[in-house]
């Protein structure tokens, strides 16, 4: 029940991928369509997200998970639906600024129970296996939006939110808050909770880690957010079409995923180094894609590259939180996520514009990642060298 809720935040964003030509045309007489649409009905929950994630996580800090957890849902639910019956931009885009703040909530304390419930290797498998469930959601909700946009019009997929309701039952019967101090804690130590001790927020490590997840959140929602538009330039125009050939790209998440937990024991400068350069290998094949078949096969790379890098990120993130924070350090987190997801639409959107073109801009984020992995390297061996200079220094 802890791994479910994290599909809301998928649900934002992967249910109206497919419509977004469909919503383009529903309010092309709005000035500065493309961009409202873009920012404020597909990104505008990440917006959301980015900035109130951490004081989601304050407050799941100071008056518990739980009750908190699953009173946003509901209201997800709620306000999730509300375009099925709006007709202004406007109100559109307010409502989901509501969808935003209730995953703000949901993504930061469903995220924090994890930690809370396990240690350890225990907690990056449950970890990853958030990010797997996320993935493996998203591959039913983009062609599920594809099919109810086909059927209904732009308005059909916002009554997918309703599954909210559901898990928000299931988190009430199976789930229960957690205790502020874990007795098993001493007992169960692993060396991963070495660090898990300071109350202190270590801002200077969280803040380094938050840089390089901006990066990879930008690169990871591009194929999400761009792909119907990307497609269309290839030829293809039909919802439900569109729907698959993302699905099909987005299989690369779950298989990058348990990449991820095969590799997870190496360090993480290496395994950067890995996620960025397939990424970037998958932006340049998208980028000289000249089928839709090409532009998947370029897309399904990339995606592989993002289901390793965004398990790695979240558990090096989460790791040395002590309980009295970890709500806090977890929405640090997931705000920084957020601000990349909101920022992808936009930037990318943008450097198409400045770059010729929508695929040029994917080659430009190819050399990006490219630079990245050699960044990620570099930090290694210089680490590496380091440490083998000085090995009492560990």
């Amino acid at each position: 029940m802890l791994l479910l809720p994290i599909t809301l935040s998928v649900m934002g964003i992967a249910v109206l991928v497919p419509d977004v030509p469909l919503l383009m045309t529903a309010f092309q007489h709005v000035p500065h369509h493309q961009y409202l649409i873009q920012g404020g009905v597909l990104t505008m929950p990440a917006l959301c997200v980015a900035l109130l994630s951490p004081l989601a996580g304050w407050i799941a800090d100071r008056i518990g998970r739980r009750r908190l957890l699953i009173g946003s849902m509901v209201v997800y639910a709620l306000v999730g639906i509300a375009p099925t019956m709006l007709h202004h931009l406007t109100a559109i885009i307010l409502s989901r600024v509501a969808v935003g703040v209730c995953e703000a909530v949901v993504m930061t304390v469903s995220t924090t129970l994890i930690s809370d419930y396990f240690h350890g290797h225990a907690r990056e498998k449950w970890l990853a296996s958030q990010t797997a469930v996320a993935s493996l959601s998203a591959l039913a909700l983009i062609p599920l939006g594809g099919l109810l946009g086909a059927q209904y019009g732009w308005r059909g997929p916002f009554a997918v939110y309703l599954f909210s309701l559901l898990l928000a039952v299931g988190l009430w019967l199976f789930t229960w808050e957690p205790a502020s101090q874990p007795k098993a804690r001493a007992a169960a130590r692993s060396p991963d909770d070495a660090a898990d001790l300071p109350a202190f927020f270590p801002w200077l490590r969280l803040g380094g880690i938050c840089a390089i997840t901006l990066l990879a959140s930008v690169m990871f929602y591009t194929v999400q957010t761009q792909s119907a538009l990307a497609l269309a330039t290839l030829g293809v125009h039909e919802a439900t079409r569109i729907g698959v050939l993302t699905m099909i790209a987005s299989l690369g998440v779950p298989a990058g995923t348990f990449a991820f937990r095969a590799a997870s024991r190496l360090p993480i400068g290496s395994l950067l180094c890995v996620e960025f350069l397939v990424i970037g290998g998958g932006f340049l094949w998208m980028g000289k894609a000249g089928t839709p078949e090409e532009f998947v096969a370029g897309a399904a790379l990339n995606q592989i590259g993002c289901g390793m890098i965004l398990p790695t990120l979240l558990t090096w993130a989460t790791r040395g939180l002590a309980f009295s924070i970890r709500g806090r350090g977890t929405g640090v987190w997931n705000s920084t996520f957020a601000i990349g997801q909101f920022l992808s639409g936009l930037m990318v959107t943008w450097m198409a514009g400045e770059a010729g073109g929508l695929r040029s801009a994917f080659g430009a984020l190819g050399i990006v990642g490219a630079a990245a992995a050699a960044l990620a390297m570099a930090g290694q061996l210089r680490i590496r060298n380091k440490l083998a200079a000085s090995p009492t220094d560990l």
